[in-house]
């Protein structure tokens, strides 16, 4: 592996990363969450950019702050200009090289129109923003069912050991979610390691893709239905009902 990873809490319930490539110490902040905390975690360490994954405050407000402290280089998707300042705009199917560490940009709209994450094959990790969480995923604030759907498709596509770090703690509520829909084994296990966790005031996150592809309803119910359509509209009114539930 040449990426180091450091993962630390935000604001109320987020996670921000700070990425190092071992070789050259080039980092990057996968998100601008919270200045103080983004500053904590550096303590003093250079930081070359951030990494930005789609345009909410509370992953792109600390840009401005956080590079008038640090000088650093701002990429993202475009639609991150609508509150933040951004240096250079990244898209779907670049790549982002950290000094030797190559950064696939995966499209990950939905949340946003223009969500991206950021994946490193090598290091077997990817970033994926507000679009997939432990046992859930985001919002459709801009995006279709349809979009959102192809999104998370992508993330299940990458090979199973996969960790996927997701951008907050919003687990026990998926959970509670999941299991009103019924459950297997799988899930039973998991739920007990997802309390488990919580109680001991431990992150639920990173999951990998195989957690996911067993327990995440939003990806285990609609990969039951056969063709693409079916599997976005059975993932569509999961949304809508996860949306209303309490």
């Amino acid at each position: 592996m040449t990426l180091e990873i450091e993962m630390f809490p935000a604001l109320q319930d987020n996670y921000g990363f700070l990425i190092t490539d071992a070789a050259s110490g080039r980092t990057a902040m996968i998100d601008a969450p919270e200045p103080a905390a983004m500053l904590r975690v550096l303590d003093g360490r250079r930081l070359d950019f951030i990494l930005n994954t789609h345009w909410h405050p509370d992953h792109a407000g600390g840009n401005a702050l956080i590079k008038a402290r640090t000088g650093c280089v701002i990429y993202g998707p475009d639609e991150v200009r609508r509150i933040a300042p951004l240096d250079h705009e990244i898209k779907p199917g670049d790549v982002f090289r950290l000094g030797g560490t190559d950064l696939q940009v995966l499209d990950l709209g939905g949340h946003t129109l223009g969500h991206i994450g950021y994946y490193s094959a090598a290091d077997g990790a990817a970033f994926v923003g507000d679009t997939l969480f432990p046992l859930g995923c985001g919002r459709l604030f801009e995006g279709t069912p349809q979009q959102m759907w192809a999104s998370l498709a992508r993330i299940a596509a990458l090979p199973p050991e996969t960790a996927l770090y997701s951008a907050h703690e919003y687990t026990l509520a998926s959970l509670k979610f999941a299991e009103s829909l019924g459950g297997d084994e799988a899930l039973r296990a998991r739920g007990e390691r997802v309390r488990r966790l919580r109680a001991e005031g431990l992150a639920t996150v990173p999951a990998t893709v195989a957690e996911e592809l067993a327990t995440n309803p939003f990806l285990v119910w609609p990969l039951r239905e056969q063709g693409v359509e079916a599997q976005a509209a059975k993932f569509g009114e999961l949304r809508a009902a996860k949306d209303g539930f309490w």
